[in-house]
């Protein structure tokens, strides 16, 4: 049942200067008090024109924990009160990958603007059908791929769009985790290539600015033998893909699910006039230098939580943004496609040891995305997801040699 917690005023010491902010801020439910749903609700808790009205989670305890810390916070153990709780303009999808389609789903017959977790859902029809859906409903979907906004990824960026290194040759993307996650999250999450290579994909194709062609990927278990005897990627903890963009370059990844230094996010990017790159964070600047040790005094972030913090709150702030302006999503429908698609050849690729063609999973990249009209992101996403009948379901024909 659906219950509240108490309104009080915030303790002197968190009180916030004096600011203008929107009388009516964007009423926001989220699905999901795990840990991703917790950063969520902190980003959310600090953008001043969202409010977070209710939150929910299976195990009831966790929701109440995370909303008592707001006042006036509602919590429940059914996520369709929080779908259809009358203050709630926009769901935070914060659950499990496999239950993504259907609550999508639910939040778009609500006519509630969606965002959600990556990936839309572990199944390419399910995302397609899930995206068309918010389209048809007339409600933003924003795929949660945080790194774009992330102020060093974005930095890169930037420096590519102004040529300050020239034309880009090659992009390099690490991504290892501290520590693997528990036997449960790995289980129905689709594998490696879906819940944490994702984000490489996407940042790959996001700083190439080119649409991905092919992609050759490996797959291993080195340090989690829990996992081992799981079906296809979902038994990989370590993995590398390389990605043929159709501008003839090529992006090259690698992935681990354990790194004992700590969170290790490295990008590199190699262009005609010189090379851009960025190092993993660390809570401090302190380096010690002795006869013993020379280096960062601290190990770096220890997980995404923390090491994406300002990442988290500058999309949900983007997300707010569009909602309140009538513009699109600024991380859109097609890009948690096109990632998912990444993904998926990834997925094949390692299972069948070849280059896979997008166009195997997808074939709208066919490459015929590529130099034609320069169309308004509106546009360019409907003609997008025309596109998309075709998608074939079954077993892909081989790659000619």
């Amino acid at each position: 049942a659906l219950q509240c917690a108490p309104r009080r005023a915030p303790p002197a010491a968190r009180a916030a200067p004096l600011t203008m902010v929107d009388d009516n801020p964007i009423g926001v439910g989220i699905i999901g008090a795990g840990r991703i749903g917790l950063v969520h609700l902190e980003a959310l808790s600090s953008c001043p024109d969202a409010r977070p009205v209710i939150i929910s989670n299976p195990t009831l305890s966790k929701a109440k924990a995370a909303a008592e810390t707001y006042p006036g916070m509602a919590w429940t153990s059914d996520d369709t009160e929080v779908i259809n709780h009358p203050d709630v303009d926009a769901v935070w999808i914060c659950s499990p990958s496999q239950f993504h389609a259907e609550q999508i789903t639910a939040a778009a017959n609500a006519g509630k603007d969606i965002f959600c977790e990556k990936p839309i859902a572990t199944d390419l029809a399910e995302t397609i059908k899930a995206v068309n859906l918010c389209r048809a409903k007339g409600v933003k979907l924003m795929t949660a791929l945080q790194r774009r906004f992330d102020p060093n990824f974005s930095r890169v960026k930037r420096s590519i769009a102004e040529g300050t290194i020239g034309e880009t040759i090659v992009v390099k993307l690490c991504s290892r985790d501290p520590a693997p996650p528990p036997l449960k999250y790995v289980q129905g999450g689709g594998g490696i290539f879906k819940d944490m290579a994702i984000h490489d994909l996407d940042m790959a194709r996001f700083l190439m600015a080119s649409e991905p062609v092919a992609v050759l990927a490996s797959g291993s278990c080195q340090v989690s033998p829990e996992i081992s005897a799981l079906e296809g990627p979902e038994a990989f903890d370590t993995a590398n893909v390389m990605v043929r963009f159709a501008n003839g370059k090529d992006a090259i990844i690698d992935v681990c699910r354990q790194a004992p230094y700590g969170y290790d996010q490295r990008a590199e990017v190699l262009g005609t006039k010189g090379m851009m790159m960025t190092d993993n964070m660390h809570p401090s600047t302190a380096r010690i230098l002795s006869d013993k040790f020379c280096g960062h005094a601290d190990m770096p972030y220890d997980f995404f939580m923390s090491r994406y913090i300002a990442a988290y709150e500058a999309e949900t702030v983007a997300f707010i943004d569009s909602i309140e302006s009538k513009a699109d999503a600024p991380v859109t429908g097609e890009d948690g496609v096109i990632a998912l698609a990444m993904a998926i050849a990834a997925g094949l690729s390692a299972k069948e040891q070849r280059w896979v063609k997008l166009s195997e999973v997808l074939p709208a990249l066919d490459g015929s995305m590529e130099g034609g009209p320069r169309l308004r992101k509106r546009d360019r996403l409907s003609a997008f997801l025309r596109s998309l009948g075709g998608a074939r379901t079954s077993e892909p024909e081989p790659i000619p040699a």
